[in-house]
């Protein structure tokens, strides 16, 4: 093969949106414009599904204009699937490319997106057709492997914080319990996100549950009795992939119905609100029933979509979401053959990060957990490790405050 070839450039998205995913592709499109082997730039609409049904739209024809304003929108103009690819699709997706000298090829997605494109790269390979095949991280659950975080991450953590700061003051209006279950199926890192917003030890959420350690149902109960007892509150951040010792769902274990999965074999996990419900309920027979309280004022809230395509883009997010997209059109301009383009960090103190490309095998279907650094012991919170890793990524928050009490009248 050559290092370099002309022809189209197809630009897809899969998977869950976030509040990033159109910077990502509108910078592959910055960099690809004025790339002279790049004779048009198209994205397929609905992911894979457009690419077999040629249902295309031409990405040069947009004006700076439009693609300044798509890089601020959540979710994604492209659309979406979760379709995995079988013998069946990769042949059509082929047919495709030859019929239309299609040799460039980006997708936009986490794992199972890595997946396909790697499947799609090996079945090009076997029909010996000259492809370029690249992968551009984004996943709000930030379970890449070779990536420092992903780009959607940041803004979602930074929904997350601020949703917690929230319901923390809320809950401190009454007292009582509050749980908010956030995504993350195998990786806790958004749902750990829940403690960037703390201004003080004894703000919420009081505890924090991650699906890398076992979940077990009473040691939960007495974390928060202790909790309640010292805060005469709590406030929990619980992971929607949280599972016990065997490894089966906390959602299976309360819920009497059989969990649904996708293509990709996921298991459907939130959505229903379900696990909180289950979750508040076992905890109000709980304590009420040691009588730590009389009667237990306790909410539950699945946070779902909102957090991967609300409009509040971390601004770290959506420029280092818009240079891997830029990268990502530089390896493929330097000759490159195919990879996935990743994020690495570079310092700390100040926050740098740079880009990287990856082979696809070293992500294609792998997922990335919360290293054991960032969990506290006992398993239910994160240490200050996490605090200084996820900070720079969400960007400032605005500033709350809080009554002076020593102030109060005296009579």
């Amino acid at each position: 093969m050559s290092s370099t070839i002309r022809g189209n450039a197809v630009i897809f998205t899969q998977g869950g949106p976030t509040a990033v995913i159109n910077a990502t592709w509108v910078g592959i499109v910055q960099g690809l414009i004025l790339c002279k082997d790049i004779t048009g730039i198209w994205g397929a609409l609905n992911g894979i599904d457009g690419v077999m049904k040629e249902d295309f739209v031409d990405l040069m024809a947009q004006t700076a204009g439009t693609l300044q304003a798509i890089s601020y929108t959540p979710a994604t103009q492209l659309l979406s699937t979760r379709k995995k690819p079988g013998p069946e699709e990769n042949k059509l997706m082929l047919d495709v490319f030859q019929k239309r000298n299609i040799r460039y090829v980006f997708g936009i997605g986490g794992n199972d997106t890595s997946e396909s494109l790697d499947i799609i790269n090996d079945a090009a390979r076997d029909r010996e057709y000259e492809l370029r095949v690249f992968h551009v991280a984004k996943t709000v659950d930030n379970d890449l492997m070779e990536n420092d975080h992903t780009p959607g991450y940041g803004s979602a953590a930074r929904f997350v914080a601020n949703a917690f700061r929230g319901a923390n003051l809320d809950n401190q209006c009454f007292g009582g319990l509050y749980i908010g279950v956030c995504m993350g199926r195998h990786a806790g890192f958004l749902t750990a996100a829940a403690a960037l917003g703390r201004a003080s030890p004894a703000d919420g959420p009081h505890l924090v549950y991650l699906p890398e350690c076992p979940f077990n149902l009473e040691k939960f109960a007495a974390d928060v009795d202790d909790a309640y007892r010292k805060h005469n509150r709590c406030v929990i951040a619980v992971s929607e992939g949280i599972e016990d010792e065997n490894h089966t769902p906390i959602l299976q274990v309360l819920s009497k119905d059989r969990l649904e999965a996708d293509s990709h074999g996921n298991l459907q996990l939130s959505g229903t609100g379900a696990l909180a419900d289950g979750l508040v309920n076992y905890l109000k027979e709980y304590l009420e029933g040691k009588g730590v309280v009389k009667k237990l004022r306790a909410r539950g809230d699945t946070f779902g979509y909102t957090q991967r395509s609300f409009p509040d883009q971390s601004p770290i997010d959506r420029e280092e979401a818009i240079n891997l997209g830029m990268f990502a059109a530089r390896c493929a301009e330097s000759g490159n053959i195919d990879g996935s383009c990743a994020i690495v960090r570079v310092s700390d103190d100040p926050y740098q990060s740079d880009y990287k490309l990856v082979p696809l095998k070293n992500v294609a279907g792998k997922t990335r957990r919360m290293p054991a650094e960032f969990i506290a012991a006992g398993g239910n919170d994160v240490t200050a490790a996490f605090v200084r890793y996820a900070k720079p990524l969400i960007g400032e928050l605005t500033a709350l405050g809080s009554l002076d009490m020593s102030r109060k009248v005296k009579f």
